[in-house]
């Protein structure tokens, strides 16, 4: 049985970009690195950037993408900060609480968003989501 996500992996072309993008920009923990690769924390959930020539040189067309929780304290800060750098934004936010939707230097789809699935339920409900059943 499942009980969790063991690491996320994301091929990048350029490691050193990359790494300043997540540890510097984001502030993931940088755990290890070699010539090919890093390993990265956010929270307890491991990262993995792979490099590989084949990575994607723009994003995806849908609407796949991962998001990074962030106390609610931290948010404003850390958006201000991805904007000032210039990162892309790929969405507006249309759902409960706030999101900044953003793509890393490969394309990848990311967010940060700072509620629980708890309250994401609980919006949902209240606002009659179409065809929205729980369990």
């Amino acid at each position: 049985m499942i009980n969790g996500i063991n690491h996320i992996t994301f091929a990048v072309r350029d490691l050193k970009r990359s790494i300043k993008f997540y540890a510097e920009l984001l502030g993931l923990k940088l755990v290890a690195q070699w010539d090919k690769g890093a390993y990265l924390l956010a929270g307890n959930v491991w990262i993995a950037l792979n490099v590989d020539e084949k990575s994607r040189e723009k994003a995806a067309d849908d609407y796949t993408h991962i998001a990074f929780n962030v106390p609610s304290t931290d948010y404003p800060k850390l958006k201000k900060r991805l904007k000032e750098a210039g990162v892309e934004s790929f969405k507006d936010n249309t759902s409960e609480g706030d999101s900044f939707y953003f793509l890393d230097p490969d394309g990848h789809k990311l967010e940060l968003h700072y509620n629980t699935l708890e309250h994401r339920l609980k919006w949902a409900k209240e606002n009659d989501w179409p065809t929205f059943t729980t369990g």
